[in-house]
């Protein structure tokens, strides 16, 4: 199998322990101004990435062109990575049935909640992995809906052949406005395709820029209004778009996430060791926002965080300029 050689990220936050400097996240982070143009650019923001789940809207968007008839929260959770609370078990479970289909129909694989403490719960009773537990169950399901809508095979929807899938891809390709690099399988199942940096912050813009009645509205107005939906209590993601108006953020697996602010400015950030925490790339991208004039007041807690030694701040964890 042929290597492929990673672009050359460049250092974007650092570790400070005790004035000591104990480690660095590398990445990738671009912005747009509101009218679309690269107003702020550290690293390669023209080399593919795997958005992840920060494809969700992208994914939600073809699902309804498709012919899903979902709506509100049902929307919110096919474009989210939910945290497998029972408003959204039951909420995929409700989508399914409103398609005829259930649980078993799934493509995704079975899966603890992303919520600790739900997590926690369900092992004290003894329960197990479910399908509509995992954070991807949404998407899925708006999936499996299309395809009953249109008269699609459901047992292979997952295959990057289907026609919901093709679908799809035309989507991301139309609103990123360049073609798709890369078709990988996405750990759902599902395909993920790889487009720039800068392919994925223009995407967002221009669902953000859509007008009413269309499916991209209709997409970013669900992940607005029901933010619990999209991620879950205490999760960047519902935070974000709780505290900032109007905004719009995804998160992606390895260190992705993007945010469309009010007023159109968009950044893209990817962090290059994966940033498991999601620390790293939530400063990055507020970073980004506020170069771009954007007001992250609200939210300027998530600017830097303290590191502890003894229970007590002995450092801090803050972006480089």
């Amino acid at each position: 199998m042929p290597k492929t050689v990673s672009p050359s990220h460049v250092p974007l936050v650092e570790v400070v322990r005790s004035g000591f400097r104990e480690g660095v996240h590398y990445g990738t982070v671009v912005g747009l101004t509101s009218d679309g143009a690269v107003g702020y650019a550290r690293g390669p923001v023209e080399a593919a990435v795997f958005p992840r789940s920060a494809a969700k809207p992208f994914q939600a968007l073809g699902s309804l062109r498709a012919g899903a008839r979902i709506s509100g929260a049902q929307v919110a959770i096919a474009a989210g990575s939910h945290s497998g609370q029972d408003i959204h078990a039951d909420n995929v479970v409700r989508t399914l049935a409103d398609a005829g289909l259930g649980v078993d129909d799934l493509g995704c694989p079975a899966d603890w909640p992303l919520d600790r403490g739900v997590r926690d719960a369900l092992l004290r009773a003894g329960g197990a992995p479910r399908r509509e537990l995992m954070n991807c169950s949404g998407k899925h399901a708006a999936m499996l809906d299309a395809c009953v809508r249109g008269g699609w095979s459901t047992a292979d929807y997952l295959s990057s052949e289907h026609p919901l899938q093709v679908l799809i891809r035309e989507t991301v390709e139309e609103v990123c406005g360049e073609p798709v690099a890369h078709t990988a399988v996405d750990g759902c199942g599902a395909p993920q395709l790889a487009v720039s940096l800068t392919g994925l912050a223009r995407g967002f813009q221009a669902m953000a820029r859509a007008p009413e009645g269309s499916h991209e509205h209709t997409v970013l107005a669900a992940m607005r209004r029901f933010p619990e939906y999209v991620a879950g209590p205490g999760r960047v993601d519902t935070v974000l778009m709780r505290s900032l108006p109007r905004a719009v953020s995804k998160i992606g697996a390895e260190g992705v996430i993007v945010v469309a602010a009010a007023t159109g400015e968009t950044v893209a950030v990817k962090i290059s060791d994966g940033d498991p925490l999601t620390r790293a790339r939530t400063m990055v991208a507020l970073r980004a926002l506020a170069e771009l004039g954007v007001s992250v007041s609200a939210v300027s807690e998530l600017l830097s965080e303290d590191v502890y030694g003894g229970g007590a701040p002995v450092g801090t964890i803050r972006p480089l300029d």
